[in-house]
């Protein structure tokens, strides 16, 4: 794929991307259904009122999740579709054990962002990223490296809000 973004670019889309409260906020309600009205602290106890409302905020402002009546905070179209590459790069991540063998979800996720980061600019499109050295993944886990950042690359250019365009508010 020949999409390639500025470096400040990509790296606001994966700084934003791999929030870890953005990351548990889509895969909660990706994994549970939507989220009832008042019940987002009580559904994530583990992220702090600021982590929420910022996790929230961001999701709102990117066009990620909506409120919908009668239901509460549920995924778009584009949400959905994070949540679907976010399972990827975590089961890659976990493939490979990196960033460890064991770890977090959105470690992994995170983890997998950062090495597909750099291949989003157009000096290094050529490459999936910087293979880990501790971690050899071998031919095969390359290949994998390269479906997942094909997948980051469509959700970013169907997404262009996440990349530094306005953003576009949720109905």
């Amino acid at each position: 794929m020949s999409t390639s973004f500025t470096p400040a670019e990509a790296r606001h889309a994966v700084d934003l991307l791999a929030s870890p409260s953005l990351i548990r906020l889509v895969t909660e309600i990706d994994d549970n259904g939507a989220i009832p009205p008042r019940r987002l602290a009580g559904t994530l106890p583990d992220l702090s009122a600021h982590q929420l409302r910022s996790a929230y905020d961001t999701a709102r402002a990117h066009g990620l999740v909506r409120v919908a009546p009668g239901a509460g905070l549920e995924l778009t179209d584009s949400g959905t579709e994070l949540a679907d590459l976010y399972d990827a790069l975590a089961r890659w991540a976990r493939r490979h054990s990196v960033p460890a063998a064991v770890c977090e979800f959105s470690s992994r996720v995170r983890h997998a962002l950062g090495l597909l980061a750099p291949s989003l600019t157009p000096e290094n499109a050529d490459r999936p990223g910087p293979l880990p050295d501790v971690h050899p993944i071998g031919m095969e886990g390359e290949a994998e490296l390269v479906r997942a950042r094909t997948l980051l690359i469509q959700w970013l250019a169907g997404n262009p809000q996440v990349v530094g365009a306005e953003p576009v508010r949720a109905a």
